[in-house]
């Protein structure tokens, strides 16, 4: 697997689901222990611990899995993991412990909705409960070594999403939070599906902006400079969605024709267009699901926030 070296106490592992680079990434972080941020989904187990074999981690010395949310591409391989390390516990908000608990219906509702994609992550095996730390806002977690990591509540992508603020770089794992940074094209899009809470993002996304972080480390992909310009530049990229699925809603345009709107108007998705369009992944979920998020956020509660 690809390591790459995010500073002296930070790497990041590509996951190379299915073969595909730069699509999801988990974070190991070392101190005294060792911590690690998103598990990426099921079927990555293998390649996420031959990495760790890599880094020269014990599987004993992880005492920390923290996840931002329970999707299949963010914690799907918590509970396979979990069994390969004795001494972790899984960290996820509160809202989505049960859930990792029996992931019974996550599995169902997610092959409903991703379909093939849903198979390519694979079905998530149960935490078991006396190994969950139902998390919530602002609470820290040693690891050794001056390094830490906070928890920052960051709801609106989904009603139990957190971030994970690491003191000693000043970066944040954003998980969904901030959107998709597409590494090879340096650019973001949003990634907003149905039930989104564009009032609710928005407030999380001040929250990170208000930590005046150094950097960005995203779960899809890599690391970011500028983290205060690129969360602010989020939060504007957001409220043009917003505005055009309004436009859209009143002249009673599909979702489709919004897409293409927003496509035509936003100039991150339009460079990143063909990207997009040839990804296997990116291509089915981006940005009609996102778009579609949007536009039943707008049906629902009306007001486009300035």
């Amino acid at each position: 697997m690809h390591i790459t070296k995010i500073n002296e106490h930070i790497h990041l592992i590509d996951l190379e689901l299915d073969g595909i680079e730069n699509f999801i990434a988990s974070y190991v972080l070392k101190g005294k222990n060792t911590a690690i941020v998103e598990t990426g989904p099921a079927s990555t187990v293998e390649n996420l611990l031959s990495s760790l074999k890599e880094l020269n981690v014990k599987q004993d010395e992880v005492t920390y899995v923290a996840i931002s949310h329970i999707h299949l591409d963010h914690g799907g391989a918590a509970g396979t993991l979990l069994k390969h390390l004795p001494k972790a516990k899984l960290i996820v908000h509160q809202r989505g412990a049960p859930h990792a608990a029996k992931p019974g219906k996550l599995w169902t509702q997610a092959r409903k909705v991703l379909g093939s994609i849903a198979e390519m992550y694979g079905e998530p095996e149960p935490v078991p409960t006396e190994r969950i730390i139902a998390a919530t806002d602002g609470m820290n977690f040693d690891i050794g070594n001056g390094v830490k990591l906070k928890v920052v509540e960051t709801l609106g992508h989904a009603s139990h999403h957190l971030s994970y603020y690491e003191t000693l770089s000043r970066g944040i794992f954003t998980g969904d939070a901030a959107g998709i940074y597409l590494n090879r094209v340096d650019l973001v899009v949003p990634t907003t599906p149905p039930p989104f809470r564009l009032d609710i993002a928005l407030a999380s996304l001040e929250k990170l902006i208000n930590l005046n972080p150094r950097f960005l480390y995203y779960s899809h992909f890599g690391k970011v400079y500028n983290a205060t310009e690129r969360l602010q530049a989020y939060v504007n990229q957001l409220k043009l969605w917003t505005e055009i699925a309004k436009q859209g809603i009143e002249k009673g345009e599909t979702v489709e024709a919004v897409s293409k709107r927003i496509l035509e108007s936003d100039v991150a998705v339009k460079k990143a267009a063909v990207y997009i369009k040839n990804h296997p992944i990116l291509s089915k979920t981006v940005l009609n699901q996102s778009v579609e998020g949007v536009m039943k956020f707008v049906e629902k509660f009306g007001n486009v926030p300035r």
